[in-house]
């Protein structure tokens, strides 16, 4: 136990028979790995078990905390680093040798992170890459607060940000991201999560972005002039290159782009309502 690398990690799955087994893989050298689970009703809980992993069950009420802000409120965690994962997220070898070695020896508190997607079966070298805020040190902060208990379905923080006290570096090494569920299930997801974007930006017309990322100001000041979704499909495909990734870059952006689209209507319509 005294060789693992002393970081807690939280994966946090629902009906994640397909992609859970990659992701546990690649987390032995860890010396806690705790699999919070939303009630999975498929082989989710099993295959935790199989690795001999902390299982802990989490049934949202509809109200704040969300599944990983719950989870550091109420989960005892051991370590002072904490790595939070989607299951359909694969550490590779390069990201733990190199956390391994910056978190003995580091003034920050936590850590950007970086990630190289699969898209339909392929590896995308290009186009907007996707980043996370998702290493920090325990008690320095936790995933912004959303009022949102009268309109929410989805019961783990998505796109909330954490807010974490004091400098963040970045992780060099990437992260793959894979989901092994198919197109349904990421036009499914992606219609849940506009709707949920939709919603908070309405909510935020009373509010400030002092607390956002530059991404997060940019997203929402462009969504009102309703441009966004050409804007980003340009920026990826073009100025990010994703043009080089072939068809499955041109699909992500499209894909991309109409998920903004989507928000950008279904904002028209909560309004009417």
């Amino acid at each position: 136990m005294d060789n693992k690398i002393p970081i807690s990690v939280i994966v946090s799955v629902k009906n994640e028979e397909l992609n859970l087994p990659d992701c546990l893989d690649k987390l032995k050298s860890f010396s806690e790995v705790i699999v919070v689970d939303s009630m999975s009703t498929d082989k989710t809980p099993e295959i935790v078990n199989s690795y001999n992993y902390q299982l802990v069950n989490f049934n949202w009420d509809g109200k704040f905390p969300k599944k990983r802000n719950w989870t550091l409120r109420n989960v005892e965690l051991k370590n002072d680093w904490l790595l939070f994962l989607d299951a359909d997220e694969i550490l590779t070898q390069s990201f733990i040798d190199e956390i391994k070695t910056i978190i003995t020896n580091t003034t920050h508190n936590s850590f950007w992170l970086n990630y190289n997607n699969f898209f339909m079966g392929k590896e995308l070298k290009h186009g907007d890459k996707m980043k996370k805020l998702a290493l920090f040190k325990k008690g320095y902060g936790e995933y912004e607060k959303i009022e949102e208990d009268s309109w929410s379905n989805l019961d783990m923080e998505i796109h909330e940000h954490p807010i974490i006290e004091g400098s963040a570096g970045t992780i060099v090494s990437p992260i793959i991201h894979n989901d092994y569920k198919g197109l349904e299930h990421y036009i499914s997801k992606h219609n849940a999560y506009s709707s949920w974007e939709a919603k908070r930006y309405l909510s935020l017309q009373s509010n400030n972005l002092d607390n956002f990322t530059k991404r997060q100001k940019i997203k929402y000041t462009l969504i009102n002039t309703g441009l966004l979704p050409f804007i980003y499909f340009f920026y990826s495909y073009f100025i990010k290159l994703g043009i080089f990734d072939g068809k499955s870059g041109y699909y992500l952006a499209k894909y991309k782009a109409n998920y903004f689209f989507q928000i950008q209507t279904k904002i028209k319509e909560l309004k009417t309502k």
